[in-house]
C-alpha cells in the first residue's frame, strides 16, 4: 500500500530565494529545483552550509526554470554526491549552460577579493561555493524533457509533466503525481499578464495540494498592456536623459535584459524617445541574448527581439576593458547590467561611477530581496557601502515594475481560480511576510482559509488525503531561526549604523561635540560588556 508524500520545504519559505522542495513518497525522493539564497548575509551564508538532507540519496532533481535563485546550487548539490538525472525543458537547460558556470566564475572572483581583503586582515581564506568548472562538470546530467509529456521516476509510480508558467523563456509548473494518488502542483514562478516574450501560464485543474508562489501577492500593478508599459518606459528614459548623463538600468541577464532592450529599440524606431547608446555591459547578458535568438520561433515577439539584438546602437561589452570604458563614455547613454539586485556583477561598478552624480538615474525594473543593495536603494538610502567604499546617493532612483517577471496578486489569485478545486491544501511560497498576507487574503474566498498554509524555512508536512500534517520539530531542525529569512539582519544593521554614526560626526557641530558623542557610544559598550 502507498504511503503519505512528505514534502520538506528546504527553501523559498518565508523568503523569496533559495527555492528547493524535497518529496519523498513511496520509496522516491526528488528535489523540486536547489536555488541559490539572495538577500541577507544570514540567508546567503546558509549556500556555504551543507545541504539539510544527504544529496547521495535524491533519486531525481526537477527544475522549474534557469533562475539562479531556483537552480544556483545545482552544481553544489553535485559536487557533494548526487548522481541523478536533472529534468528540464528544453530551453531551461540550454540557458543553464551558460548560467551556471557564470555564477561559479562569479563566486571564484569574488572569494579572490575576500580572500585578499582577508590575508590583509589577518583572517582565514574561504573557498567558493563551486567552481566554473564544476557547474560544467554538473551539465552532463541534464535531461531535456518537452512540455505535457509524462516523465517516471522511479518505480513507486511518481510521475511528473512540464506545463509552461509564461515566467522566462523555458520556465515551467510541474505537475506531479505519486503512488499513493496525491496529486500536487508546484507554480514555479508565474508570469504576468501581458509579458512581451512569453506566452500566457497554464496547467490542468483539480488537484490535492498546490504550491503557489507570492512574491508580489500584496500588489495591484499599474495596467500592463503593452502600450501602457512602452508609455512608462518612455517617461522614464526621457526624464533620466541629461547632457553627459545616464540611465543605468540593474537587470537580471535573463529574459529582463531581453525585454528592455526589445522595448527600447522599439521606441527609438518610433522616435519617442532618443536614439542613443544602449550598452549591455553583462557577459551572461550577451550569452543569454544569443540562446533566446535560438529559440526565437517560441517565443511571443521574438522577431522583435531579434531586430533589437541586430540595431547599431546596441553594444554588448564582452571584455573587462570594454566595461571599464563605459565609465568615460560622454553623451547620454543607457546601461543595462547584471545582478537584478545590485549584488555582484558589473553592475555594481557602474552604481559606483554613477550613484554620487546628480546627472544619474538607476531605474530599478525587478524584485528586490530584504537586505540586498538594491532594496536599500529602493527604501531611499541616502549613502550606501560599496566594496568597502562609502558612497552617497545623490543619482535618481527610479523603480518600474511592469517589467517584473512575477504576476501581481490579481493575476495569481486568476491563477489560483482556474486550477481550482484544491481539494486538501495550498502552501504559499516564494513571499515575504506582507506578500504572503496580502496573497491569504486573495485566495481565502477561493480556497477556505483552512486550506492555506505558510510554511517555515526547513519545515515539513504529511500530505495526507485530509490535508497537511506539520511533522515535529525534532524531526525537522532548521538550519537558521525561520523568522530570519526574508529580513534584514544584524549585517544590514551595521552597515547601516555604521553610515548613520559618519552622518552624525558630519553634522556635529566641532571636534568637541564629535568627542561628546564618541563617549556617549563608549558608555553605551562599556554597559553593555557589564551586563
Amino acid at each position: 500500500m502507498s504511503s503519505d508524500p512528505v514534502l520538506h520545504f528546504h527553501g523559498a519559505a518565508g523568503t523569496v530565494t533559495g527555492s528547493c522542495f524535497q518529496l519523498e513518497t513511496d520509496g522516491v525522493r526528488i528535489l523540486v529545483d536547489c536555488g541559490m539564497f539572495q538577500g541577507s548575509k544570514t540567508e546567503k551564508e546558509l549556500n556555504y552550509r551543507p545541504f539539510p538532507f544527504d544529496p547521495r540519496s535524491v533519486d531525481a532533481l526537477v527544475l522549474t526554470h534557469a533562475h539562479i535563485d531556483h537552480s544556483g546550487l545545482v552544481p553544489k548539490l553535485v559536487k557533494d554526491g548526487f548522481s541523478g538525472p536533472i529534468y528540464a525543458t528544453g530551453p531551461t537547460v540550454d540557458l543553464a549552460a551558460v548560467m551556471l558556470p557564470d555564477s561559479g566564475h562569479i563566486q571564484e572572483m569574488e572569494v579572490e577579493h575576500l580572500n585578499r581583503r582577508n590575508r590583509t586582515r589577518g583572517r582565514e581564506g574561504v573557498e567558493p561555493i563551486y567552481t566554473a568548472a564544476d557547474a560544467t562538470a554538473c551539465m552532463t546530467q541534464f535531461r531535456a524533457v518537452p512540455l505535457k509529456e509524462w516523465q517516471a521516476i522511479g518505480n513507486g509510480g511518481l510521475k511528473f509533466r512540464f506545463w509552461n508558467a509564461g515566467h522566462l523563456l523555458g520556465s515551467a509548473s510541474i505537475e506531479v503525481e505519486t503512488g499513493a494518488g496525491r496529486r500536487i502542483l508546484f507554480s514555479g514562478d508565474i508570469g504576468p499578464a501581458n509579458k512581451l516574450l512569453q506566452h500566457d501560464p497554464e496547467a490542468p485543474s483539480g488537484w490535492d495540494y498546490v504550491l503557489c508562489e507570492s512574491t508580489y501577492g500584496d500588489r495591484d500593478r499599474d495596467d500592463a498592456t503593452d502600450e501602457a508599459r512602452l508609455s512608462m518606459l518612455r517617461a522614464e528614459v526621457r526624464a533620466a536623459t541629461r547632457p553627459d548623463g545616464a540611465l543605468v538600468i540593474p537587470s537580471f541577464a535573463v529574459e529582463r535584459t531581453q525585454e528592455l532592450l526589445a522595448d527600447l529599440v522599439l521606441l527609438m524606431e518610433r522616435r519617442e524617445i532618443e536614439t542613443c547608446p544602449i550598452l549591455i555591459d553583462s557577459p551572461l547578458a550577451s550569452r543569454a541574448s544569443r540562446v533566446f535568438q535560438h529559440h526565437a520561433r517560441e517565443m511571443d515577439n521574438g522577431d522583435l527581439l531579434s531586430r533589437a539584438m541586430r540595431a547599431r546602437n546596441v553594444r554588448f561589452t564582452e571584455t573587462t576593458e570594454q566595461s571599464k570604458a563605459i565609465d568615460f563614455m560622454h553623451g547620454f547613454h543607457i546601461v543595462i547590467a547584471a545582478s537584478g539586485m545590485c549584488e555582484a556583477g558589473r553592475i555594481r561598478h557602474r552604481l559606483k561611477n554613477w550613484l554620487w552624480r546628480e546627472e544619474g538615474t538607476v531605474l530599478l525594473v525587478g524584485f528586490q530581496a530584504a537586505g540586498t543593495l538594491g532594496r536599500i536603494l529602493e527604501d531611499g538610502a541616502h549613502t550606501v557601502r560599496i566594496q568597502g567604499e562609502e558612497i552617497a546617493v545623490r543619482a535618481r532612483i527610479r523603480k518600474l515594475d511592469v517589467y517584473s517577471g512575477h504576476a501581481d496578486g490579481p493575476d495569481l489569485a486568476r491563477w489560483v481560480k482556474a486550477r481550482l478545486p484544491v481539494k486538501a491544501g495550498l502552501f504559499l511560497v516564494h513571499g515575504e511576510d506582507e506578500a504572503v498576507v496580502g496573497m491569504k487574503g486573495r485566495l481565502a474566498p477561493l480556497v477556505g482559509e483552512n486550506r492555506l498554509f505558510t510554511p517555515a524555512l526547513d519545515s515539513a508536512y504529511r500530505l495526507e488525503a485530509a490535508g497537511p500534517v506539520l511533522l515535529e520539530a525534532d524531526e525537522t531542525k532548521p538550519r537558521i531561526d525561520p523568522v530570519a529569512a526574508g529580513h534584514p539582519d544584524w549585517h544590514n544593521d551595521t552597515q547601516a549604523f555604521l553610515l548613520d554614526l559618519n552622518d552624525a560626526l558630519a553634522r556635529a557641530g566641532d571636534a568637541k561635540a564629535r568627542r561628546v558623542l564618541l563617549r556617549r557610544l563608549k558608555r553605551a559598550l562599556e554597559d553593555e560588556r557589564h551586563h
